[in-house]
């Protein structure tokens, strides 16, 4: 049985950050490959909302908000209320999350060189630009829909 577009998707997120992660801890970064788009949005422009980091990210709002959540556990940012706005949380980097940044970014220019090997064997980078695009112009809640109402109709 040939697996699904889903179960290929989640086994190749589990390779590639299984793999980030054992480097992480091979070169004694304590940290999570998840935290990566929520250090490098706070680098470029620290402080930042939630909103803002899920944005500079290209994540959602909720996995903005549990990846902070995580991230505040394991003292790598601090949240306080925004001086303005006590609805807003301002996000910042620790003193422990400044620390660990320069070793982080010496782990990305490895996994950036790796990455561009492999997308020079799978090309994948532009298989996702245009899976990427279908779905914006056609989101897939609206293919499912479509796809019940053409199992229905042959029903």
């Amino acid at each position: 049985m040939k697996p699904t577009l889903g179960t290929q998707l989640r086994h190749l997120i589990e390779l590639l950050d299984g793999a980030v992660q054992d480097a992480y801890i091979e070169a004694g970064v304590e940290t999570r490959p998840r935290y990566t788009p929520v250090f490098r949005a706070l680098a470029a422009s620290e402080p930042c909302t939630l909103g803002q980091i899920a944005s500079a990210a290209g994540i959602t709002q909720p996995a903005a908000t549990q990846t902070i959540s995580l991230m505040i556990k394991d003292g790598l940012v601090s949240a306080k209320p925004a001086p303005d706005d006590a609805r807003q949380r301002l996000i910042r980097l620790t003193k422990k999350g400044r620390a660990l940044y320069p070793k982080m970014q010496a782990c990305w220019a490895a996994t950036n060189l790796a990455a561009n090997s492999l997308d020079q064997e799978a090309a994948l980078s532009s298989a996702l630009e245009s899976a990427i695009a279908a779905l914006e112009a056609k989101p897939f809640a609206q293919r499912i829909a479509d796809a019940r109402s053409q199992l229905a109709k042959e029903s």
